[in-house]
């Protein structure tokens, strides 16, 4: 799960990366918002995570 979390922010990173390289205004927006819902399913992950392991 964590290569699936790191996955994901890395996604977010390259997605904020592209949206400041283009002038495209619409564009770097659809990118941003991606960027924030590939950090959201991050966060999501890392939150089951946490709360498996703490059923354990």
């Amino acid at each position: 799960m964590v290569k699936e979390t790191k996955f994901f922010n890395k996604q977010a990173k390259k997605s904020e990366r592209m949206a400041r390289a283009i002038s495209d205004v619409e564009a770097a927006q659809s990118l941003s918002n991606l960027a924030k819902a590939y950090r959201k399913q991050a966060d999501v992950l890392k939150a089951n995570r946490k709360s498996s392991n703490k059923q354990r």
